[in-house]
């Protein structure tokens, strides 16, 4: 065979590859050779600087284990900035809470204003010495000095708190305070205060001390709705900030720390001590002497009478809440911070909802236990007409019908019964009322007895919890775990209708144990009337600049109605929760002559009663209870909730075409016996027990208030008259009373006798 590689080129290979092996060995050696030789130079040179002895412990051992610890803690502190600083990733974030919003009704009335007019606001200069001065006391004495945050206040606060066994001072600067407001919630939490902290030295490197308290100024919240000094002012004092006296100062100084407690038109004796603190502050602080605080302790500020206002501030924080939403939806390009918003609330109905909850709570809430409740009122459009986040929004913010997650009990069951029908049950399908386990829960019936065989309707009519239950299980089909197959349906169909709140998977969730929100539980229930189709809650209807230009409008940019469930099931679950009005536990929701519907719900414990139900022209839901989740006495949804259900939606359909409910048709006259009973809560009815005899109402203080403001101006003009002036005698006639009140105390006006009853 031939050989293809020549014997000569073979021997040129094997040197080639012996050279090259040599070469890498050599290269390998002389650089060891070289490293080696570097390491005892380094080493040589580095013994000039050893230090042993006491010196090595003294100095060296304290700086390497100072430079290790330093380095670790610069590591936490940059993976602790991080989600700090991901808030200021916003390029606009100086001005993404400097909305101005002016709230108008929906027929175009002026309602309230939420926000900020940065672009209005009064330069630092242009404020009173005073003003400054009493902030600077009593927030941040040493604001000018300190870096962002100030330690030796902070320490101050630590020790003057662990002193007194409770919160007296605060430790935040004012920069901290800012960017709170600028970037973070009020939730007390450890992870807010590091943010708030590294935000604050971010804030330090980009603003000069002047526009980081300017800013602090005008956006902090001063209660009563108010953003900023300047509103703060024209809303107590009915004056410009410019022109605020030291007494006014202080009282205003004395609001950041909390505005809702120490707002003058709610707590003027607590505004008026807090304000004293705040001179003892400046005193203290050096700002001013004793004499010059004098005047201002003996002449303290007076807010402005505004207990006849009555803004819907629950309904207004919501809608600014959304439509800063809305804003940030807008083109990058869009630069216009001041908008016009007409909303979807009616005031009529507002106070309705309003003077019905407080109605109900004075006069029955003690005997019941309950100091809580909200409402919502919606269209069938998802329109907002009312909303009640709580008995007195002076005393809390919180918005319980937004925001508070509570447990639905019965009224919860109609999803379970729509998903069933969903599934080919009928509202005359039999199911047993009899006991079911599922694990080792049992549910029991309300008295704790059983129906034996019922239809759906009788089943939902009076409030049955087994046969929810049995439901779920039947919904699961031949599935490995029917119960949990069958809540997940049950789930998947509450999604269709709007709910929006978590829904563990639990046993008990068909009868109501899993928690919603008022807000879109009423809406949700507009679902009904509306021939299976869900809608949005809104109060968004139409936003303007403030030149008057259209910028969006719900009916052509809002989200569209989605088809939840058919049309005839809608019809099927409305004709079934007419009974529960009709004949069922919420007979005291009944209305005269309009179709009503809905589903009554009790807690364990009575820590929950609600009533949601609906028309063919609104939805509504009523809940009852206590924020600290005690229980009530025996307070049940078909109660205190379906009679205030009942009184709001008889105003709301004051003046409005009644509108048919599928599957209920037009309402029917109820019988004198029967429109009594609903309409006087008073009245026996197995469920409640009899309240107590009705007290002042919500329109008989206000025609107190009225006469109290009468008899003050009759002093003061009496007051501005010379000495020895005779008084002019004021004719009856010219006192314009409310007709109610001056019917039940005039005389009759021909001098006869009083009659005899």
């Amino acid at each position: 065979m031939r050989q293809i590689v020549p014997p000569q080129w073979k021997t040129k290979i094997r040197h080639f590859l012996l050279d090259f092996d040599a070469r890498i060995d050599s290269t390998l050696f002389s650089s060891l050779v070289g490293l080696r030789e570097l390491y005892e130079r380094f080493s040589t040179f580095m013994d000039r600087f050893h230090v042993g002895r006491w010196k090595r412990w003294v100095f060296i051992e304290p700086l390497s284990e100072a430079a290790t610890i330093g380095l670790c803690g610069l590591i936490l502190m940059l993976a602790l900035a991080v989600p700090a600083f991901r808030e200021t990733a916003d390029d606009d974030w100086l001005k993404k809470s400097d909305l101005a919003v002016s709230f108008l009704d929906r027929y175009g009335n002026p309602i309230g204003n939420r926000g900020i007019k940065h672009n209005d606001s009064i330069p630092l200069e242009d404020f009173p010495d005073n003003l400054i001065k009493a902030t600077l006391a009593t927030e941040d004495r040493r604001f000018y000095d300190h870096f962002g945050i100030d330690i030796a206040g902070t320490a101050r606060a630590l020790v003057t708190n662990a002193q007194a066994g409770g919160v007296r001072q605060g430790g935040s600067s004012i920069t901290q305070q800012l960017a709170k407001n600028l970037f973070l919630s009020n939730e007390r939490t450890i992870e807010r205060k590091v943010n708030e902290a590294f935000l604050a030295i971010w804030l330090e490197t980009r603003l000069t001390k002047n526009e980081i308290l300017k800013l602090y100024l005008d956006r902090a919240y001063m209660g009563g709705g108010t953003f900023g000094v300047d509103g703060a002012a024209h809303f107590y004092f009915n004056k410009s900030a410019r022109d605020v006296n030291l007494a006014e100062s202080a009282m205003l100084a004395g609001l950041f720390k909390a505005p809702t407690k120490y707002a003058p038109h709610i707590n003027l004796p607590a505004a008026r001590a807090r304000a004293n603190v705040v001179l003892d502050n400046m005193v203290e602080a050096g700002f001013m002497t004793e004499g010059q605080v004098f005047g201002a302790r003996r002449n303290p500020a007076t807010a402005v009478d505004r207990r006849d206002e009555n803004s819907p501030n629950w309904y207004l924080d919501w809608a600014f809440d959304e439509m800063r939403k809305l804003v940030d939806t807008f083109p990058k390009s869009y630069v216009e911070r001041v908008f016009v918003v007409r909303t979807a609330i009616d005031m009529n109905v507002q106070r309705a909802a309003e003077a019905a909850i407080e109605d109900q709570l004075r006069q029955f809430g003690r005997d019941y236990h309950a100091t809580q409740a909200a409402t919502v009122v919606s269209d069938l459009d998802g329109g907002i007409r009312a909303m009640v986040g709580g008995r007195d929004y002076g005393a809390s913010q919180f918005n319980r019908a937004v925001d508070a997650y509570r447990q639905p009990g019965s009224s919860f069951k109609p999803y379970v019964y729509t998903t069933a029908l969903l599934n080919g049950f009928k509202p005359t399908s039999i199911v047993v009322d009899g006991p079911v386990c599922i694990g080792n829960w049992c549910p029991q019936n309300y008295g704790h007895s059983y129906s034996g065989a019922v239809t759906l309707t009788q089943a939902i009519t009076h409030s049955i919890n087994v046969v929810p239950v049995k439901l779920s299980i039947a919904l699961g089909g031949k599935s490995p775990n029917p119960a949990k197959a069958g809540r997940a349906k049950i789930v998947e169909v509450a999604r269709r209708f709007g709910i929006k709140a978590p829904l563990p998977d639990t046993p008990s969730l068909p009868i109501g144990a899993d928690e919603v929100t008022v807000l879109e539980h009423a809406v949700a229930y507009a679902t009904f009337p509306n021939k299976g189709r869900s809608v949005t809650p809104h109060a968004v209807l139409e936003v303007r600049t403030g030149a008057g230009d259209l910028v969006w409008r719900f009916d052509r940019d809002g989200k569209k109605p989605l088809q939840a469930i058919p049309a005839s099931v809608a019809a099927d679950m409305a004709g079934m929760m007419s009974h529960v009005v009709s004949e069922g536990t919420a007979r005291r929701a009944a209305l005269d002559g309009i179709p009503t519907a809905g589903k009554t719900g009790t807690t364990n414990a009575y820590r929950d009663a609600w009533f949601v139900g609906y028309t063919g022209n609104f939805s509504c839901a009523v809940w009852y209870g206590n924020d600290d989740y005690s229980p009530t006495n025996r307070l049940t949804g078909g109660s205190l909730p379906a009679q205030t259900w009942h009184d709001i939606m008889l105003a709301a359909h004051q003046g409005v075409e009644i509108r048919e409910i599928a599957g209920i048709g037009a309402g029917t006259k109820l019988p004198p016996t029967a429109a009594n009973a609903a309409a006087n809560l008073a009245s026996k009815t197995p469920d409640t027990r009899q309240g107590p005899p009705p007290i002042l109402t919500r329109r008989g203080a206000d025609i107190l208030v009225r006469v109290e403001k009468m008899f003050d101006e009759v002093s003061k003009t009496l007051n501005k008259l010379p000495p020895g002036e005779p008084v002019k005698p004021v004719s009856s006639t010219s006192v314009a009373f409310p007709d109610s009140f001056a019917s039940a105390t005039r005389s009759d006006p021909a001098g006869a006798a009083p009659r005899k009853n």
